[in-house]
């Protein structure tokens, strides 16, 4: 029987790693990327053409290499980052493997230019699909400079299953963000299709994130630094204030490397308890620094999952590092009491010794001054119990007294006669109407009960219908923005002082995607460079919202929901609207307001559950308040 097992060309193998490695152009970007930031570069460029399915072009201003570097580097298992098995555990560099070029030049069109600082000449080398094409001296700039063409036009399946171009755009401005996040003193540019995207100068952490998301990041960071024996941790976290839902930015690196740790996402969140609603998570960038030894970074190919000899230890040490912080910039949310007509109560200062108040009178006032002698004898007769009678203390002496009276006295006794008659009126009336019970009753209760600014009470036929207001708004808005977006009916609203907002490179691709949705809506955006927008135009019926927020929240639905139909997209747009136009909690109703919606309620399609599942009423039934009262 003849051998079959037979050994694969490097060629098939290398595809094969490919498969692996390099799984979309954004696995190019990252591993050229950090081969340049290996090399030391200081200025680093990419542009790509295409969303990479044209082109990837990585320049860098590092060491270089030499020629037969530059030949050798493009060899599977090809490295100058280790040297034996134990520098697995003590590396201090991005890639180590050294299949990343070889897997490159295997399903793609590779071009390298490099030169070393102290050489004249650098060296031009051609690869296609592992095959080496030429290899001549050029002249070149001190660094290397990688050109990718045609990623996967040897593997027709792998090219076919690729993404659009706005998904895979995407998920290279994914990946340059994890790295320039983790390099701010290193320069970085980034062009698509000619189109500048980013221009990050050299600059400290705080900065480079405002650079990369945009400036309204900058008020919401906390900064965070802790050094321990186990670990060190340092970067910012988010005020409970900047939470959200969906589209939060959360980034943790550890010894400059990106990495997912929902465990440690845990311990963060922890460090908010009861600070932030449920459902909702902050903004963190939190870097750590822990010895190599201690870590493990190769459980995965990506290398985004790594191991932690310590985890528990680590977990306390940051969640109690993010308390502190946020903490010691007094960003725990106060209690705020309903002071709104009550007495204003001074806070006690230990300092300030309260003075007690004087009590000043006249000594010689005496309101009996100007009386005669017989009425002052009169009355020392009567408290000595003397017997005077009525008729002595009548006419003559009465006389006398009033005689001696302040001369306003009388007005003293001004209106009170007819508060008097009207103590004397009956309180309840002999005979009430009954006929008239009913009426008063209806009269005097209202159709609708609001329950502490939230829920909506009213009777129905089978008992007693509680209605969360929020949701129920929130129901009506979206069913009618919905039924506005497929009838194109919306109508714009010009802004007399148009307002400005800029938007992160991720944000910016959304938005061209997205840009003929939001014009239908009735918004209007007009570019002024550097991913600054100007609002000329919103929605009707949207006046008094934050409409910075509301983009925001809307393209991070469309990020979250990218390549869904146009009637899943205009159910995404038409729930962030209607969630910013619905009505708050705590917002006092009126009984024409609570009537309008609940009539406005119950002509929707669905009037149980709001557009994301949540229950909006419930009733309970009448025999159920008979059983908890006991029966009748």
């Amino acid at each position: 029987m003849s051998d079959i097992i037979q050994l694969l060309p490097d060629s098939v193998a290398n595809q094969i790693a490919a498969g692996e490695v390099i799984q979309r152009p954004a696995s190019v970007v990252k591993e050229l990327v950090e081969n340049a930031i290996d090399a030391g570069a200081t200025q680093i460029d990419v542009s790509i053409v295409d969303a990479g399915r044209t082109s990837i072009q990585v320049i860098d201003n590092g060491k270089g290499m030499s020629d037969t570097d530059a030949r050798l580097s493009f060899e599977r298992h090809a490295t100058s980052k280790i040297r034996k098995a134990d520098d697995l555990f003590n590396l201090n560099t991005m890639g180590f493997r050294g299949e990343a070029l070889a897997s490159i030049a295997a399903v793609a069109q590779v071009q390298l230019k490099t030169r070393l600082h102290d050489e004249e000449l650098g060296s031009h080398l051609v690869i296609a699909g592992s095959q080496f094409l030429s290899q001549e001296p050029c002249a070149c700039s001190v660094g290397s400079n990688f050109m990718i063409e045609n990623l996967f036009y040897n593997v027709p399946a792998r090219r076919k299953f690729l993404k659009s171009n706005t998904t895979e755009l995407n998920n290279i401005i994914t990946a340059f963000e994890r790295i320039v996040l983790v390099y701010p003193e290193i320069a970085f540019t980034f062009h698509s299709n000619g189109s500048e995207m980013y221009n990050l100068r050299a600059s400290s952490l705080r900065q480079r994130i405002v650079d990369v998301f945009g400036k309204r990041i900058n008020q919401d960071l906390l900064p965070v630094n802790v050094d321990t024996s186990v670990c060190g941790i340092s970067g910012f976290v988010g005020k409970p204030e900047s939470a959200k839902k969906k589209g939060a930015k959360q980034y943790f690196f550890v010894n400059g490397r990106f990495m997912r740790h929902p465990y440690f996402g845990k311990a963060v969140q922890s460090a908010f308890d009861r600070l932030l609603p449920q459902g909702e998570q902050v903004p963190y960038f939190i870097y750590f620094n822990v010895q190599p030894e201690d870590i493990d970074v190769n459980i995965h190919p990506t290398k985004t999952e790594i191991k932690f000899e310590n985890e528990q230890a680590i977990w306390q040490i940051l969640m109690a590092a993010v308390k502190d912080s946020v903490g010691a910039f007094n960003n725990v949310s106060s209690i705020d009491f309903d002071v709104e007509g009550k007495p204003d109560i001074p806070v006690f200062d230990p300092h300030n010794s309260s003075v007690i108040p004087e009590v000043k009178y006249n000594p010689d006032y005496n309101p009996f001054r100007e009386e005669s002698e017989a009425v002052i004898s009169q009355a020392h007769a009567f408290t000595a119990g003397s017997q005077v009678k009525q008729s002595r203390m009548g006419q003559s002496d009465g006389a006398v007294y009033r005689s001696k009276l302040p001369e306003q006295w009388d007005e003293l006794y001004a209106g009170l006669e007819p508060e008097q008659s009207a103590m004397h009126q009956t309180i309840f009336p002999e005979q009430a109407d009954p006929s008239s019970s009913e009426s008063i009753i209806a009269e005097k209760s209202p159709s609708h009960y609001q329950y502490k600014g939230r829920f909506i009470m009213t009777a129905v036929k089978s008992g007693l219908m509680v209605v969360d207001q929020h949701r129920a708004h929130l129901r009506i808005l979206f069913e009618q923005y919905q039924q506005q977006l497929a009838q194109r009916k919306m109508h714009a609203q010009k802004i007399l002082f148009p307002e400005t907002i800029d938007f992160s490179a991720r944000e910016r691709v959304l938005l061209e995607k997205v840009n003929d949705k939001l014009d239908a809506m009735g918004f209007e955006l007009s570019p002024l460079g550097n991913n600054t927008y100007s609002i000329n135009a919103i929605p009707e019926g949207l006046e008094g919202i934050d409409i910075q927020a509301l983009l925001h929240e809307m393209l991070d639905q469309e990020a979250e929901h990218g390549g869904s139909s146009i009637q899943n997209v205009y159910d995404h747009l038409a729930l962030s609207m209607a969630r910013a136009a619905a009505i708050p909690y705590g917002q006092v109703l009126g009984n024409d307001e609570m009537e309008n919606i609940i009539n406005s309620l119950f002509l929707c399609a669905n009037v149980n559950y709001t557009p994301d599942g949540k229950n909006i009423l419930f009733i309970l039934k009448q025999k159920e308040i008979e059983q908890m009262l006991g029966g009748y």
